[in-house]
């Protein structure tokens, strides 16, 4: 079977398994994934890429969502996080806003959206219910945010290796980066308030008297310090060259410090038993969340076997269309293939430098056209979506309407603002 026809077929799968008969999202993806690896013609070697993509997220993500469920959880549970989401309200007339700007400037930063999202999804929650808003609403303000200044903005490794491949520097397009990004974030949360302003509030009372169960209000410094002190680290490591910081400031290290914090000022608001029952919910909450995400990278990885990305790039590179359009609807094959946004621009300039002599536009409008991409299509391979799934507490149906729908609008806002660039300026 042609390539093309097997990504589409999976796509269609998938959704019907997870989002009309209700399978389990980790099942359907495994399903799916052993279907394509059979259609493909590598039966033999199917299981083998499948454990490989699982292994390759699990590997990079399972401390991570683990620390962070538990972060997000004792927080939740001791006041810490309402108190977070207390302060971003008064410091903030717009809290939804105070949110986006929030993932916005710690995504880059922390070199990962995923982490960003991880960390300030608690916050999240609590805004949620102190405004008395829908989930998808307060998850897709902060996850736009993330997304719009890690896809576009230098040092992010969405960036960083397309911009020395294309024979940039650094300081030809941070600024623009940055404006870009703002624009596309601000873009992003426009969409939210419109569009995921939506949704079921009946679980909304259940939630305001689990935080209302709580034994007073904890300190600032039992509030802000699991969250801070990890972040801090991190950013010392990516700015320094001090090794103390290269082993406490990588992320896994970071966050597991800030579980630390976070039950060592447990225990001196509540009992061991019940620190430990937070724990353990935490713990099984997270192994649900990383399941999907290993779902989402073993299609991923049988994708990328079948060799749709590069049909794909090769069809489009043939195709009368304008110069602009060519880098961005490249990067939107192989995003949509295989779910990484880092691959992605590891895997586009391969194919859309050899064109840049005959589509004649300037390496920094290729690179922003590549990059607008990296938001179209993230659906079920993107370990992302299942991450915002899971720790918002969504269904499949307000994903896509607001991850991946939201995410499209941002891909072709920053794809417009790179043209008037290029009209403007080049």
């Amino acid at each position: 079977m042609h390539p093309i026809l097997i990504f589409l077929f999976s796509l269609i799968l998938i959704l019907i398994l997870t989002a009309k008969l209700r399978i389990h999202p980790f099942l359907g993806l495994i399903l799916t994934s052993v279907i394509t690896g059979v259609l493909a013609g590598e039966a033999s070697t199917t299981i083998s890429t499948i454990t490989t993509g699982m292994g390759k997220v699990f590997s990079n993500f399972a401390i991570i969502i683990a620390a962070g469920s538990i972060i997000g959880l004792i927080l939740h549970r001791t006041g810490g996080a309402r108190l977070i989401a207390t302060d971003v309200i008064k410091l903030s007339r717009k809290p939804l806003f105070g949110l986006n700007i929030l993932g916005f400037i710690f995504s880059v930063p922390l070199m990962c959206c995923i982490l960003a999202y991880v960390i300030f999804i608690p916050v999240a929650k609590e805004i949620r219910i102190r405004q008395e808003l829908p989930k998808v609403l307060t998850a897709s303000v902060l996850v736009f945010g993330t997304l719009a200044s890690y896809n576009l903005v230098y040092p992010s490794p969405v960036v960083y290796s397309a911009v020395y491949e294309l024979g940039l520097k650094s300081s030809d397009i941070l600024i623009p980066g940055i404006v870009i990004a703002f624009i596309v974030s601000i873009a992003g949360y426009l969409y939210a308030v419109k569009f995921c302003n939506t949704g079921d509030l009946s679980g909304l009372l259940d939630d305001i008297e689990n935080d209302d169960q709580t034994n007073g209000e904890p300190s600032r410094i039992a509030a802000y310090s699991p969250i801070a002190i990890p972040v801090t680290l991190i950013f010392a490591d990516v700015f320094t060259n001090i090794q103390f910081f290269d082993i406490l400031g990588e992320p896994d290290m970071a966050l597991l410090i800030g579980v630390v914090l976070a039950i060592l000022f447990a225990y001196r608001q509540y009992d061991i038993s019940n620190v430990r029952e937070w724990l353990e919910k935490a713990v099984r909450r997270s192994g649900v969340v990383i399941l999907d995400m290993c779902g989402g990278g073993a299609l991923g990885a049988t994708l990328a076997m079948t060799g749709v990305g590069e049909e794909m790039g090769t069809l489009l590179s043939g195709l009368p269309l304008p110069a602009i359009l060519v880098p961005f609807l490249i990067a939107v094959a192989i995003q949509s293939v295989q779910g990484s946004r880092v691959v992605t621009l590891l895997v586009a300039p391969s194919i859309v430098i050899p064109l840049v002599p005959v589509l004649g536009l300037p390496p920094e409008i290729v690179l922003f056209s590549m990059t607008s991409g990296t938001f179209l299509i993230s659906h079920f391979n993107d370990p992302f979506f299942w991450i915002y799934k899971d720790l918002a507490e969504l269904e499949t149906s307000e994903v896509l309407r607001s991850y991946t729908l939201g995410g499209a609008v941002m891909g072709v806002v920053s794809l417009v603002l790179t043209g008037v660039m290029y009209l403007l300026f080049y």
